[in-house]
């Protein structure tokens, strides 16, 4: 079976993570969304429907069997809802296409609880605490946890903390009175971390110690995590391992915080935020109150910086500094709140490469490809 994920014509909605990578391979919860449908249909083929500069890593396919919406997370009903779908019919749910079988010239209304479909960028956070609930449920299913150690303080449902093989976690409190706490493969919850769920970390993440977390929170696969954070999302190997506080946030892969970095999420006048569209290529008006920081792959700040409310950077960016840097930097930038230079692409990727072979890695040619386009239309 081949499945098709659609960004759907929404790919810059959810810039700067969609710089690099299409709406389908958003991490939120414990999972991206290639990884959900491959569990729901083991033996399926994944592909993408996305931009043509991001097809060299994530390919498409000219004749899929099923095609379905990128930003919808499916669930236990939606996957049963998918599976059971009829030639040519078109699955809805009041105004949300979710997925269609050939020509999708029959529509049939979704029956059954309510999926979370991302909308807007902010939504991965924000609706983070619903993914983790279902992907905890759908991960750990009929299955038993390693023993947690008798160093921990638990508050809460000990049942909802869920410790893959080989995760450490050790003098640590563990709160799971508003979610569950779920440490994957080779994970570690460092001592003298204070965690309040929803927590998920995926494997080989690590919270340093004396971390404060507050849920929802995802960490994704080598992430590792210090200071304070509050309802963030780290796609992968993303660093904030220091003192400094982030909240309502989404940090894309390969990005390193410096020590005591500070994003502010929330306005001195405690009103609605705005912050840059890359849809629209200006800065637009929200209804949201908490916005922190949005940060593209590769992308970098030094010691000590401070962002404003709802600050966006694009990808390979590199601030540092005194002051608030704009509120809007763009892919391939190097400076701060005095001035913003461009980034010479040869010294990103020879950065990206420094970063990446600390963990024995290095840019694939198609990731060059997609960081050459990106510099080339900035």
């Amino acid at each position: 079976m081949k499945i098709l994920l659609d960004d759907n014509g929404l790919h810059t909605r959810f810039a700067p993570l969609t710089l690099t990578r299409p709406v389908g391979n958003i991490r939120l919860g414990l999972f991206t969304n290639e990884e959900r449908w491959k569990i729901g249909f083991p033996e399926a083929e994944i592909f993408y429907n996305t931009e043509k500069y991001l097809s060299g890593k994530f390919p498409s396919t000219e004749h899929a069997d099923i095609v379905v919406n990128a930003a919808l997370l499916p669930n236990d009903q939606i996957l049963v809802a998918v599976q059971n779908l009829s030639a040519d019919e078109q699955l809805w749910m009041g105004e949300h296409w979710l997925a269609k079988k050939g020509s999708g010239s029959i529509k049939v209304e979704y029956v059954g609880e309510t999926p979370v479909i991302l909308e807007e960028r902010w939504d991965v956070f924000n609706k983070n605490e619903a993914a983790i609930l279902s992907d905890f449920y759908l991960s750990t299913a009929g299955r038993i946890s390693e023993k947690s150690s008798s160093s921990n303080i638990v508050i809460g449902n000990p049942n909802l903390i869920f410790l893959e093989k080989g995760a450490r976690v050790e003098a640590a409190i563990l709160n799971t009175s508003n979610g569950p706490i779920y440490v994957g493969e080779n994970a570690e919850i460092m001592e003298g971390s204070i965690v309040r769920g929803p927590l998920a970390m995926c494997e080989f993440s690590a919270l340093k110690m004396g971390a404060k977390v507050y849920g929802a929170t995802t960490l994704g696969p080598h992430c590792k995590v210090g200071g304070e954070v509050n309802n963030v999302v780290f796609q992968a190997y993303s660093n904030k391992g220091h003192d400094g506080f982030l909240g309502n946030s989404s940090i894309g892969e390969w990005c390193n915080l410096g020590a005591d970095t500070n994003a502010s999420n929330l306005k001195n006048n405690y009103g609605n935020i705005s912050t840059y569209s890359y849809e629209e290529k200006k800065e637009i008006a929200t209804k949201e109150q908490f916005m922190g920081l949005f940060m593209g792959d590769h992308s970098k700040c030094g010691i000590n910086t401070m962002f404003n409310t709802a600050t966006v950077i694009g990808v390979s960016s590199n601030i540092y500094g005194a002051g608030f840097p704009p509120k809007y930097i763009p892919s391939f930038c190097w400076g701060g709140a005095e001035e913003m230079v461009p980034f010479r692409f040869e010294k990103a990727i020879e950065y990206a490469n420094n970063m990446m072979g600390r963990r024995g890695l290095q840019l694939s040619t198609s990731e060059i490809e997609i960081l050459t386009f990106l510099s080339e239309n900035k």
